[in-house]
């Protein structure tokens, strides 16, 4: 079934209103008609079955016949992902939300070469990333936080955080996800930072200073990762140790 995020307002009682986008979708590419059933979300974790009553040009609207919520990680990953050239971060919005991550800091770094993103690819990367939730089932969209510089990156993060790092003296990720072990029970590691470097690795300095500021060194096997990989293999280790990765039933299965 074809999934859509809307608005809230759009959803009022049991009537839904699909403008925009969605509709565009809905009527000119997927060639839906009136009697076909969609699923709507509005970023509350609720899924909602829609049976469409009336598909014309600019708008859709349908009943709603049957509600579900939509489960979350337990453990929120957030991605400190460095810019990087090309489409790679366009690969890392939407491989990283589809495994479960559920923010993004874009993070300019001294070996960054891509630039700051404007409003134009900024709102690209938001449509890269409601597109790969709908895909992957998710029940929110993760959020895509401004561009800002690794300082400030480092000195606003709050809760724990790992920085990814290769060569030196680092601690494994699983070893230290083991020390701590992540809790279903919103515990300490309930949310994780994690910092991913561009093309050229972190620079030394920004080492130092990541430590400085409560950010632990980690390694990621002796494997060396591409830039746009290592986020995935991180976040999605993160979220296997802390079982959510396991397979379980929807929460709240219902009829609306």
């Amino acid at each position: 079934m074809y999934r859509f995020f809307v608005p809230a307002e759009c959803i009022r009682n049991e009537a839904v209103v699909i403008r925009g986008g969605p509709a565009h979708q809905i009527r000119d590419v997927l060639r839906l008609k009136a009697g076909d059933r969609v699923a709507v979300l509005d970023d509350s974790g609720c899924e909602y079955e829609v049976t469409l009553d009336q598909v014309s040009r600019g708008t859709a609207s349908g009943r709603i016949c049957s509600k579900r919520d939509i489960a979350e990680p337990g453990t929120e990953v957030v991605l400190y992902q460095s810019l990087l050239k090309g489409t790679r971060f366009e690969f890392v919005l939407q491989k990283c939300t589809e495994v479960g991550v559920c923010g993004f800091v874009p993070v300019a770094c001294e070996r960054s070469l891509a630039r700051y993103p404007d409003d134009k690819k900024m709102e690209r990367w938001r449509r890269i990333i409601t597109e790969a939730s709908e895909q992957s089932g998710r029940g929110k969209l993760p959020r895509l936080q401004p561009a800002v510089s690794f300082r400030q990156a480092c000195q606003s993060v709050q809760g724990p955080s790992l920085i990814a790092c290769v060569g030196g003296v680092a601690t494994g990720l699983r070893s230290i996800l083991r020390s701590r072990p992540l809790t279903a029970d919103r515990g300490d590691y309930a949310k994780v930072n994690l910092f991913i470097g561009p093309e050229g690795g972190f620079s030394p300095s920004e080492l130092e200073f990541a430590s400085t500021c409560g950010v632990s060194a980690v390694g990621l096997g002796n494997r060396v990762l591409r830039a746009e990989t290592a986020g995935l293999v991180a976040a999605a280790a993160i979220l296997y140790e802390s079982g959510d990765l396991e397979p379980g039933p929807p929460l709240g299965n219902g009829e609306a």
